[in-house]
């Protein structure tokens, strides 16, 4: 049975998202992914709607670049998964100019590679 895993990026990072997706696709990924794109202005229903969606994940994958650190949806996500005791794993799309966002504090980071991200999800 796949894990079920809720995807947080920064909207600049839509591509990055893409290709984790797709990787979903693949016959033997390990996971499926949940996507709560903001496609609309924050509204207190779409966050209680995120917040259910992310309580019903078995762990939380937040998508990490240079745009992270103002994206105040992804942060808003990455709070609640904390909030819902959901393990969550950071994972650079790029270095260059990142900076881990306070919620990711104590929070393993690792880089975007298959063996990371299986391990991750194994663990859950």
């Amino acid at each position: 049975m796949n894990k079920r895993v809720f995807i947080s990026f920064a909207v600049e990072d839509r591509w990055a998202r893409d290709y984790l997706v797709g990787q979903a696709k693949n016959d033997n990924s390990p996971f499926d992914f949940i996507d709560m794109s903001v496609k609309e202005p924050w509204s207190s229903e779409w966050k209680t709607k995120c917040r259910a969606r992310i309580k019903g994940c078995d762990g939380v994958i937040a998508l990490l670049s240079s745009k992270t650190i103002n994206a105040d949806g992804a942060r808003w996500e990455m709070r609640c998964a904390i909030e819902e005791d959901i393990p969550i794993r950071g994972m650079y799309v790029t270095t260059s100019g990142c900076q881990i966002p306070s919620e990711l504090s104590g929070k393993r980071v690792m880089n975007w590679a298959w063996a990371n991200l299986k391990s991750f999800i194994d663990s859950l």
